[in-house]
């Protein structure tokens, strides 16, 4: 019975989830059209949640720390809520005893306001000839009295006082009855109700934040069934990538708060700034916001320090400690221990800033660089959505062969040179030739076989790869005439023969004398002008790997013409180093000797024994 059994459990086929077909692309943009909606629409419910899931990534790893400890679900979960909802009931308590003792010592300050108004406006006064603010204050009110005598027909308004002509009609005095809103819900609800908005939201962000943490591995659950349980790797890889980046974003975020308020507060006290308690809190609490956060915490201790001095020296000094920590935070302290934790670039959070702040007001910047990691997170494993990583994240998007290919086809040749020199500054031209350079050439070989390159763009990035070349190699002394002579040249068009010119430009330094050709030049008809003799080696350039019976016919002429003892090395760039790719493809061509790369046409001159008769002419000299 029981192998019965076993036998029907091992027939029954197992179900393969079918793969969602791919949506289209108007399906995508109504789909972020409704999502975008519906994120503005029903934006009284969503921050709560928003902001419950954000407490929920920095409060779970501590509610499994204290879990670890045998606490308990529920108790470890009550006493963290409670521990962070006391840490803000007291920070608030603390910046609002700092505001009040603020406004109690604000009146002292009047009378530095006024003197430092009075110098602005004398010194307004003296200005230019007559005082250039003065002068224009007094255009502007002349310009204004004459727009209202414009608009009035000219005639002066008459005065409020003045007593109707006698015998005139008098015009009719509008009356209306205004009911007396003095009562007792009236004022509650005009002074409680803007005040328990946030107070609302506030319970509602505690109430999801606590059933959050008590049930993560439930919600979790269900997350990745709504993601599709058919393709587990991928929703689990999603989900930890963007709890680790939020997590980790936060955390930062958390260290360069403290490292940026506490300079700040210690600094305003040492300056003998009021309260530099509140402005350091401040200071920690706004640089959440992006962008807005820093200046708001800036701009209160700087219009302080105005009224408590008397002179200017206090307020600049302010301005300079802002400036200078400031400076610090985003150019030491953020780089060194932010590095990739957001994986987003900074136009990114600055669009990011702009739409989750038109959609859901100060909250949305709050909560923007967090939302936005998910949304990249989401882009990086859901290829519908990858338009999103490559829109907002901070990863490469072109590798460097395509951008360089990009810049030789819009003739730009400056930035086509910063792109070869930091990639030959990393490993010398071999290295950037066989990575960049030919895969560069390869790229535009591909465009001319499907017809997408026209012979202007192909002529474009022949002429640039050829002026690139030029201008990455130093000048060399010329070589001797007696040196060994290697013909280099362009097999089927002259892609073909910038790549031949690399070559040639790696061989000169090794004292050869390296000639590059056009394939115009070896035609049935033009191969006739080259001198037959003096000529060591002849090396065949093709981007097209496939371009074999070409190459068994060229092979055949210029043995032809300068005889066999020549050899001819075949040099196929764009082809797969596999391991009988170059004995396949010397049967099919009879070339003596065929090479992949850069390196590899090197060493088979080396064992052609070209390279070996220069360094044995070198020996005697030496």
């Amino acid at each position: 019975m029981a192998e019965d059994t076993a036998r029907r459990l091992q027939a029954r086929p197992i179900p393969v989830p079918k793969a969602a077909p791919p949506a289209s692309t108007q399906t995508t943009l109504l789909v972020i059209a409704l999502v975008v909606a519906t994120l503005y629409l029903g934006s009284d419910i969503l921050v709560p949640i928003a902001l419950a899931v954000l407490l929920t990534f920095v409060l779970a790893p501590i509610v499994s720390r204290l879990e670890r400890l045998r606490l308990g679900r529920v108790p470890s979960v009550l006493a963290v809520v409670v521990l962070v909802f006391a840490g803000i009931a007291g920070f608030g308590m603390v910046v609002g005893g700092q505001i009040a003792d603020l406004a109690n010592n604000l009146p002292s300050y009047q009378q530095n306001v006024h003197a430092k108004l009075a110098s602005l406006r004398s010194s307004a006064a003296s200005a230019g000839s007559g005082g250039v603010v003065q002068q224009a204050t007094e255009a502007f009110r002349d310009l204004k009295q004459g727009l209202d005598q414009v608009t009035g027909d000219g005639a002066p308004a008459a005065p409020a006082n003045a007593l109707p002509a006698p015998g005139a009609a008098r015009e009719p005095v509008p009356v209306r009855i205004e009911q007396d809103g003095s009562d007792a819900l009236t004022i509650i609800s005009d002074v409680l109700g803007p005040a328990m908005a946030p107070v609302a939201t506030a319970g509602m962000v505690l109430v999801f934040t606590i059933f959050m943490l008590l049930q993560r591995e439930d919600l979790r659950d269900r997350l990745i069934r709504l993601a599709g349980s058919g393709d587990l790797s991928r929703t689990t890889e999603a989900m930890n990538d963007a709890g680790e980046r939020v997590s980790r974003y936060l955390l930062m975020q958390c260290v360069v708060n403290v490292t940026y308020g506490l300079p700040i507060g210690i600094g305003l006290w040492l300056l003998g700034v009021p309260n530099p308690l509140l402005w350091g809190m401040l200071a920690t609490v706004l640089r959440f916001i992006p962008f807005l956060g820093p200046a708001i915490a800036a701009a209160f201790p700087i219009l302080l320090s105005f009224a408590v001095d008397a002179g200017w020296t206090l307020p600049l000094l302010c301005i300079a400690l802002f400036v200078a920590v400031e400076l610090f935070s985003n150019n030491v302290v953020e780089p060194w221990l932010y590095g990739s934790a957001t994986g987003l670039s900074s136009l990114a959070i600055i669009v990011a800033a702009v739409f989750w702040t038109t959609l859901w007001g100060p909250v949305g910047l709050l909560l923007a660089t967090p939302l936005t990691v998910c949304l990249v997170v989401l882009g990086r494993h859901v290829p519908q959505l990858h338009f999103l990583e490559v829109m907002l994240g901070d990863r490469p998007v072109l590798p460097d062969e395509a951008k360089l290919y990009q810049r030789l086809l819009a003739r730009d040749p400056i930035e086509a040179m910063e792109i070869a020199e930091e990639r030959m500054s990393k490993g010398g031209l071999v290295e950037a030739g066989h990575g960049l350079l030919i895969p560069t050439l390869s790229l535009a070989e591909q465009d001319r076989q499907r017809n997408r390159l026209n012979p202007e763009g192909r002529q474009a990035v022949a002429e640039g790869m050829v002026a690139l070349l030029d201008e990455m190699m130093e000048a060399s002394p010329p070589a001797a005439e007696d040196t060994p002579l290697v013909l280099c040249i362009g097999a089927r068009n002259d892609l073909d023969e910038a790549a031949a010119a690399l070559l040639g430009h790696l061989l000169r330094p090794r004292g050869l004398r390296a000639d590059v050709l056009p394939c115009e030049k070896v035609s049935v008809r033009s191969i006739a002008a080259l001198a037959p003799t003096g000529v060591s080696a002849v090396v065949l350039s093709y981007l097209n790997p496939s371009a074999l019976s070409h190459a068994r016919r060229l092979v055949r002429r210029l043995r032809l013409h300068f005889g066999p003892n020549v050899p001819v090395l075949l040099c196929l760039w764009s082809a797969h180093p596999e391991a009988d790719a170059p004995e396949h493809a010397v049967a099919q061509t009879s070339a003596d000797r065929v090479a992949t790369s850069l390196t590899g046409a090197v060493t088979q001159l080396e064992e052609l024994g070209v390279l070996a008769a220069v360094d044995a002419e070198k020996a005697p000299q030496a």
